[in-house]
């Protein structure tokens, strides 16, 4: 089989109640884009019937394919999916989003060669975030730590990506942090490479609750940072 235009990586944690219809969704408003594509549903432990659900999906249409990581851990889930991907461009989404836009819009600034990495930035001007204002807060503060923390040089690093994979799968591979600091991980190591990062204005609405509490998260991302500036400022 011959690779695809576009790989879609979207992480997976006990979604059996969004994933039919959010990846039926998808191949609609994707599939008269006019590129060849792969959707990877990247499933991390879930407990519910996730992993039936995309089986089904799976089996049914060519475009869709998925595999479980061994814990739910949404950092290792996108990483794996990076590792997988067979398109000369990746989308990094989530399943609650589905963001055809903004594919639309960041799938020419990588074919034109004008970055190596698209974030649609929910915190930048121009962006609409949808979210409840707790979430909105959290965002804020988190970029805030990466950037005194990291030097990080932008308005986002978590969410939705798009990059050329051959510029970005050895900063994947040189990444040492999973969890839901991978992402944050791959952006700024990604910049400290000298590669071509841009962002642009998303709009996030969420179509349900995240699967885990904020409140539930926060020490493991604390954590996690402090993880990140050891890999980064002392490992390198």
């Amino acid at each position: 089989m011959s690779a695809p235009t576009v790989t879609i990586v979207i992480p997976v944690y006990n979604e059996e109640a969004i994933l039919r219809d959010a990846v039926l969704g998808l191949l609609d408003r994707v599939r008269p884009l006019g590129f060849s594509f792969e959707i990877l549903i990247a499933e991390n432990g879930s407990k519910d019937r996730t992993v039936e659900i995309a089986e089904e999906l799976a089996a049914k249409h060519p475009e869709v394919e998925t595999f479980s990581a061994s814990q739910p851990d949404y950092g290792l889930a996108l990483r794996e999916g990076i590792y997988r991907a067979r398109g000369e461009f990746v989308l990094c989404d989530e399943i609650d989003l589905c963001d055809v836009d903004f594919y639309e819009r960041a799938l020419p600034i990588l074919r034109a060669r004008e970055a190596d990495l698209v974030v649609g930035s929910k915190a930048m001007a121009g962006a609409n975030d949808e979210r409840p204002v707790f979430r909105r807060a959290a965002t804020f503060v988190i970029n805030g730590m990466l950037r005194v923390a990291l030097d990080f040089r932008g308005t986002d690093t978590h969410g939705l990506k798009a990059f050329r994979r051959e510029a970005l799968l050895p900063i994947a591979r040189s990444c040492l942090v999973n969890r839901d600091l991978f992402a944050s991980e791959l952006v700024i190591r990604a910049q400290r490479a000298g590669l071509d990062v841009v962002e642009i204005p998303v709009r996030v609405l969420e179509k349900r609750p995240p699967s885990i509490a904020l409140t539930r998260r926060v020490p493991a991302v604390l954590k996690n940072l402090a993880q990140l500036v050891w890999a980064i400022r002392v490992k390198g």
